[in-house]
C-alpha cells in the first residue's frame, strides 16, 4: 500500500548492536508529505544488559541447536516485554515494532546470516505486529544483508552528503552516481572495547587511555593490509571477520594494551578517511560520535566536513531507522536496496508477525 500524502506512522524500533552496549528503543512518528518523509523521535530510551543477558549474548556463537533456538525465544519474550514496559513509561502505542534482533552469526558468502529475538514472540508478548528478521531476505537475494541503514540516510538525512555511523563496526553510506554506495569499513567499538576490557574498564571514554599509548607502525601496518580494505564493495563485516583475521593480529603483537589501542585508534581513522569523499557534510552517528580522541583522529585524516549532531541523533539513529525500515516493509515499499548490498535486485526485507488479533 502506497502512502499516501498527510499521513502518519507511529513505530517503535529496537536495535541491539554487536558492541553489547545496551538495547536501543525508539518511539518515531514519521510523516509522509509530497513524496518526502520527514520524522520525529518522541521518546527513546537504552536499556542495558544485565550480567546474565551480556553473557547469553557474548556466549551465543558457541551453543548448541538447541540452546540457540532457546535463546532465540527467550530473547524475543525478553524484547516483548521491555517494549511493553516502554509503551507504558512513554504512552507511546505504535501501530508497528520493528525490531533488528542481535546478530550471531553473519556469513552472507555463505548465503546465511542470524539474529536472534523471534519476532513472533514479540507479537505474543506486546499484542502488536512486528517486522523483525530484516537480513535474510536480501542475503537469499545474493546480497550481503548489510548495511541496511542507508536507505534510511537517503530518505530521512538527504542533507547530508555522506552518513557514517561509529557503532561495533564503522559503516559509510553516500550517493554515487545516482546510486546509494554503502559498506562496512573496520571494526569500530568492537575492537577498542574488546581492548578496554583487559584494562577492566567497558569502553574508553573520551578515548583518554588512547591517547596515552603510543602507535607501533609495524601492527598498524598489518592492521592496514588485511585483504577485506582491499575489496571493492558491496562488502561487510561481522563478529567471524573478527575472530578470524582481525583479532589474531593484535593477539600475537606483545605491545601494552594501551599501545594496541592507540595504534587501533589510527587504523581506524586511516580506514574511515580512505572510505570517506574528501568533500562534504559527513553526519556521524553511533556510540562512537561521543569518542573525542577518536573524532580527532578522524578530523586529522579526513578533509571533509565532520558533523556531530544532537545526542538523541547520535544515540538512536538505528533504531529510528530500523523503524523507518520495518514502516516501509509493512507499507510494501522497498527497504533495501541491491546497489548497496549486492543482491540480484531491490526488495522489501523484513518478516512480518501480525499481532494475532482480526
Amino acid at each position: 500500500m502506497k502512502p499516501r500524502s498527510g499521513s502518519k506512522y507511529k513505530v517503535i524500533g529496537v536495535m541491539s548492536g554487536t558492541s553489547l552496549d545496551g538495547l536501543d528503543l525508539a518511539a518515531v512518528e514519521f510523516y509522509y508529505n509530497d513524496g518526502k518523509w520527514n520524522f520525529q523521535i518522541t521518546a527513546a530510551e537504552t536499556v542495558a544488559y544485565g550480567h546474565d543477558w551480556e553473557n547469553r549474548l557474548r556466549g551465543s556463537t558457541e551453543l548448541s541447536g538447541e540452546k540457540l533456538i532457546l535463546l532465540h525465544a527467550d530473547y524475543g519474550r525478553f524484547l516483548g516485554k521491555e517494549i511493553k514496559w516502554f509503551m507504558n513509561a512513554t504512552g507511546f502505542i505504535p501501530e508497528i515494532i520493528a525490531s533488528h534482533g542481535h546478530t550471531v552469526f553473519h556469513q552472507p558468502e555463505k548465503y546465511f546470516t542470524f539474529q536472534v529475538g523471534n519476532g513472533a514472540d514479540i507479537a505474543a508478548e506486546t499484542g502488536i505486529t512486528t517486522v523483525a528478521d530484516f537480513r535474510t531476505g536480501d542475503v537469499a537475494l545474493g546480497g550481503q544483508g548489510a548495511p541496511l541503514v542507508p536507505v534510511g540516510d537517503r530518505l530521512l538525512f538527504s542533507e547530508y552528503e555522506t552518513c557514517l555511523n561509529l557503532g561495533g563496526f564503522a559503516n559509510i553510506s553516500f550517493e554515487q552516481n545516482g546510486k546509494r554506495i554503502a559498506f562496512d569499513i573496520c571494526p569500530a567499538n568492537f575492537i577498542l572495547n574488546d581492548l578496554v576490557r583487559k584494562l577492566g574498564k567497558p569502553y574508553d571514554e573520551n578515548g583518554e587511555l588512547g591517547r596515552q599509548g603510543t602507535i607501533d607502525n609495524q601492527l598498524l601496518e598489518k592492521l592496514n593490509q588485511l585483504e577485506f580494505y582491499a575489496q571493492n564493495p558491496p562488502k561487510s563485516l561481522g563478529k567471524e571477520w573478527m575472530d578470524s583475521y582481525f583479532s589474531p593480529v593484535t593477539e600475537e603483537s606483545n605491545l601494552s594494551v594501551q599501545d594496541k589501542l592507540r595504534t587501533a585508534y589510527e587504523h581506524i581513522a586511516i580506514q574511515i578517511a580512505k572510505a570517506t569523499p574528501a568533500t562534504g557534510k559527513v553526519l556521524v552517528t553511533g556510540g562512537g560520535a561521543f569518542n573525542t580522541f577518536l573524532i580527532e583522529q578522524l578530523k586529522t585524516h579526513s578533509s571533509a566536513e565532520i558533523i556531530i549532531p544532537e545526542k538523541q541523533i547520535i544515540d538512536y539513529k538505528e533504531a529510528l531507522v530500523f523503524a523507518f525500515l520495518g514502516l516501509l516493509r509493512h507499507l510494501g515499499e522497498v527497504n533495501c536496496y541491491a546497489s548497496v548490498t549486492g543482491a540480484s535486485r531491490d526488495s522489501s526485507s523484513g518478516v512480518i508477525f501480525p499481532d494475532g488479533v482480526d
